[in-house]
C-alpha cells in the first residue's frame, strides 16, 4: 500500500507537475496550492480518522481509500479547468488518502510492534521510497510517451487492480490471532505456578488529554511541522527543481528515481540501527545534515554536487520513521491513532506552506535560490526541536525497560 500511495501519488504529483500545469495554463503557485489544500485537508480530517482507527481498525480506512484514489484519477484524466482539477483533487483523490496511506499503515504497524517498531517503521517508510523506485519512473515513462492523460487514467486502474486485493489481507492486531507484539507467540501458565505466562512489554498508555498537555506531544508537533514544510518544499518542486539547475524534464525524473533509490536505502540503514539508538538525537543529526546538504544546489550546477545533494537529502526520509517512533515510545499503543489524529491536525500545516512558498518564490524572482538557504533555517530548526525530546524519550524509555 505504501509502494502503490508513493510511486502513483506522492512521486507521482511531481511527474505530473510541468506538463499539467502546461496544459491547464497554471503558474507553480497555483499547482502547489493544490498539492498544499490536499494536506490541509488530510490535517483537518486528522483527528476524525484517528478516532475511526481507533473504533474500526485500519482495514475500512485503507480500502475506503484505495477506492476513492482510483476512482479519482480516473477523473482527473478528464479535466480541462482549474476548477474541475482542484474538485476533482480536493474532493475525490485527497479525500482519504492521508487517512488511508499514511495514518492507517503507520497505526497498524505500531500496534504489531514495541521492541522492534523502529524497524518495522522503517520496513514500512523504505516501501514508501520503493514506489518511487519502482513505480514512478514507469509512470514517468507513461507521462512522457503519451501525455499526463494517460498517466492519471493508468494510476486509477493501478490503485484500484492491486490496491482492493492487497487491503484485504489486512489483520488488525496480534491479539485478534492470538499472538503478541513483535512477532512473539501468547504462551500459556508460566512453568510451575499460577501466573500468567508471556506478556506483552509494558508500555505507558498515555490518553488524548494527557498528550495534550504534554511538552512531549507540542515538542513533537514543532518538530515535525518544520521538517514537513522543509521536505515537502523540495519534494514537490524536486522535477522542477532540476530542470532550473539544468537538466531536461526526462533527465530529472530519473535524478527522482536516484533519490527514490537512496531514500529507501537511508531509512533501512539508518532505522535499523535506530531501535538501540537514542531516537531523537539520531533524527536531530540527521536534519543538521540535510540543512548543509541545502548549500550544493547554491553552489553550483555538476551532476556530482546534485548527486551528493540528493544523497544528502534522502537521509530525510528516515526521519519519519524515525519521529513516528518516538511518538509510540512516548505514549504507547493504546490511543496512538488518536494522538496521531491530533498531533496530524497540527504539525502537517507545515507541509501545507512549504509547497506553495517554494513556488510564490520561484514564480518571484525565477529562482530556488532564496528557497534553499530559507531551507537551511528550517533543517536547522527542526534538528533542535527533536534534539529537546531527547529528555521526555528517556523518562518514557526508562519506565518502559524498568
Amino acid at each position: 500500500m505504501r509502494a502503490l500511495g508513493a510511486g502513483l501519488h506522492s512521486f507521482g504529483f511531481t511527474v505530473f507537475f510541468l506538463p499539467l500545469s502546461r496544459d491547464l495554463g497554471l503558474n507553480r503557485t497555483s499547482t502547489s496550492l493544490a498539492f498544499s489544500l490536499a494536506r490541509a485537508e488530510g490535517a483537518i480530517e486528522g483527528p476524525i480518522v484517528g478516532h475511526l482507527l481507533d473504533r474500526h481498525g485500519p482495514k475500512p480506512i485503507m480500502l475506503a481509500a484505495v477506492l476513492l484514489m482510483g476512482v479519482g484519477y480516473l477523473l482527473l484524466s478528464q479535466v480541462d479547468s482549474y476548477a474541475t482539477f482542484l474538485i476533482v483533487y480536493l474532493g475525490v483523490i485527497s479525500l482519504a488518502h492521508a487517512g488511508g496511506f499514511m495514518h492507517a499503515p503507520m497505526v497498524l504497524i505500531n500496534t504489531w510492534f514495541i521492541r522492534a517498531r523502529v524497524r518495522a517503521i522503517t520496513i514500512n517508510s523504505a516501501a514508501f521510497g520503493l514506489g518511487g523506485v519502482l513505480i514512478a519512473p514507469v509512470l514517468s515513462f507513461i507521462v512522457q510517451a503519451w501525455g499526463w492523460r494517460w498517466g492519471a487514467a493508468v494510476a486509477g486502474v493501478t490503485f484500484l487492480a492491486i490496491g482492493i486485493p492487497v487491503c484485504l489481507t489486512i489483520r488488525r492486531s496480534p491479539e485478534s490471532m492470538g499472538l503478541l507484539p513483535d512477532g512473539r507467540e501468547a504462551a500459556g501458565p508460566a512453568p510451575g505456578g499460577g501466573g500468567a505466562g508471556q506478556t506483552t512489554t509494558p508500555e505507558a498508555e498515555v490518553t488524548v488529554a494527557e498528550a495534550l498537555k504534554s511538552f512531549a506531544f507540542w515538542g513533537s508537533v514543532l518538530a515535525a511541522g518544520i521538517r514537513n514544510g522543509s521536505y515537502h518544499a523540495i519534494s514537490v518542486h524536486f522535477v522542477p527543481l532540476m530542470v532550473w539547475k539544468g537538466f531536461s524534464q526526462s533527465e530529472a525524473a530519473l535524478l527522482l528515481s536516484v533519490y527514490a533509490v537512496f531514500g529507501v536505502a537511508a531509512t533501512l540503514i539508518l532505522g535499523w540501527f535506530a531501535d538501540k539508538a537514542n531516537k531523537p538525537r539520531m533524527t536531530a543529526v540527521i536534519l543538521f545534515a540535510a540543512a548543509g546538504a541545502m548549500l550544493l544546489p547554491i553552489a553550483g550546477n555538476s551532476l556530482w554536487s546534485l548527486i551528493l545533494f540528493i544523497v544528502f537529502f534522502a537521509g530525510v526520509e528516515a526521519t519519519y520513521p524515525l519521529g513516528w517512533a518516538v511518538v509510540g515510545d512516548l505514549f504507547g499503543r493504546k490511543h496512538y491513532a488518536k494522538i496521531r489524529g491530533y498531533m496530524t491536525l497540527f504539525y502537517t500545516w507545515g507541509g501545507v506552506l512549504g509547497p506553495v512558498i517554494a513556488g510564490m518564490i520561484f514564480d518571484r524572482w525565477q529562482s530556488y535560490e532564496p528557497l534553499l538557504w530559507g531551507l537551511i533555517v528550517m533543517y536547522i530548526a527542526a534538528g533542535i526541536f527533536y534534539a529537546s525530546l531527547n529528555r521526555c524519550w528517556q523518562e518514557a524509555t526508562n519506565r518502559r525497560e524498568a
